[in-house]
């Protein structure tokens, strides 16, 4: 949006105790970004939050300082919420974005099991009240939408993805030896590595295949021992954080893209590794089959089925370099539609006041229906309600 000469400001909490207002370049374009005094999460490796009822006070000041025309936040909690409480009753415009899964979170709120559901009723019932003093809501796929209507009891979400420009990344098609397993995402407990790596560990060894796991995240230090106790660890390499520059460079040289998860809103990796020409191996879960579609662009299994994603992960190993890279040529040409320039246009639409209904026509994961009456394999629920008839 600063690229298109918006004045972006970006409200967060501090990476570390240093916080203040200060202008900060991505991608060649300057934003004013206000670090809020912030505190680290214990449980979690790296989450820092605002305290709550301290939130409003920061968002209040911020607000008196802009005068923003819009405010866009992108979850409805501590920040999010504290921006639509302060935002609404001075009649700024608000859009929401909705990239949260309890799923995602639940395992680092120190609440033990029987008590997560409360936990989980209370959040989506404080959530709703954020999320309905909203002009227009969107979140990145159908499914999500879908997902969000049905626990968060609203009518109307909109899906617009979250956007990615391919041409940032180069496809290398062709035999690649030795070949390359590629994970990359968040180290955690919902992405279930420990399904891959059991997967892995499970190949006929004469395949030679490596595994490159490339992110950082709680559960690092426990898969490492994983893959020991597996033998595997010899073939597993744990990259940690790594440049975008050197992740383009992986995506390139690896065979095959794997991703487990189960909580995924919609999986920018997963359309990294599309646009890099590489064939997926999934989960079919939440928002994956959105991505990947079986036997065009890879192959989805069944969410925590080590034995079907091992079959899965050798059946692309098993193919000619021919046939691999039909299937990523197929995700190549799939993952133009989530390019990130529609995605600004359809959100500047909404900033200027165009209702959901009217941006909804426009945007293609809106149309996708391709999960329409498929019952997700996580919930075991057909997660679309109140949709109208196209």
């Amino acid at each position: 949006m600063a690229g298109r000469g918006h004045d972006v400001h970006v409200v967060a909490p501090a990476a570390s105790r240093r916080h203040g207002t200060w202008r900060e370049v991505y991608d060649g374009h300057p934003i004013t970004v206000h670090r809020l005094p912030s505190d680290r999460w214990w449980p979690h490796d790296w989450l820092r939050y605002v305290k709550p009822w301290r939130a409003r006070a920061h968002v209040r000041r911020v607000l008196d300082e802009v005068k923003p025309d819009v405010i866009h936040y992108q979850s409805a909690v501590v920040i999010g919420r504290a921006a639509v409480i302060e935002g609404a009753p001075r009649g700024i415009r608000i859009i929401g974005t909705n990239h949260l899964m309890l799923e995602n979170i639940l395992e680092h709120t120190l609440l033990p099991k029987s008590l997560q559901a409360v936990g989980s009723k209370i959040w989506w019932r404080d959530a709703h009240k954020t999320f309905d003093a909203t002009a227009s809501l969107t979140t990145p796929t159908r499914r999500a939408a879908d997902f969000l209507e049905r626990n968060g009891n609203l009518d109307r979400v909109l899906a617009i993805s979250c956007g990615i420009r391919a041409s940032d990344y180069t496809p290398k098609f062709g035999a690649k030896k030795p070949p390359r397993i590629l994970f990359v995402g968040r180290v955690t407990g919902e992405k279930q590595i420990d399904v891959l790596l059991k997967a892995f560990a499970k190949l006929p060894v004469e395949f030679g295949a490596q595994l490159d796991i490339v992110g950082g995240g709680d559960q690092k230090q426990n898969l490492e021992r994983l893959s020991r106790e597996l033998g595997v660890d010899g073939r597993t390499t744990f990259h940690g954080y790594v440049t975008d520059e050197e992740l383009r460079r992986i995506y390139s040289d690896s065979t095959v893209f794997a991703i487990a998860s189960i909580a995924e809103l919609q999986s920018i990796a997963t359309m990294e590794a599309m646009a890099s020409g590489l064939p997926v191996v999934a989960a079919n879960a939440m928002a994956l089959p959105h991505l990947v579609h079986h036997g065009e662009n890879g192959y989805l299994f069944q969410p925590g089925d080590v034995e079907d994603a091992r079959a899965q992960l050798e059946r692309v190993l098993e193919m000619t370099p021919e046939q691999r890279d039909e299937l990523g040529r197929t995700g190549l040409r799939m993952v133009q539609a989530h390019d990130i320039d529609t995605t600004m246009d359809l959100f500047e639409r909404l900033y200027r006041g165009e209702s959901s209904d009217d941006v909804a026509r426009d945007s293609w994961n809106e149309q996708d229906d391709s999960l329409d009456n498929v019952v997700e394999a996580v919930t075991g629920s057909i997660p679309t309600v109140r949709r109208d008839p196209k």
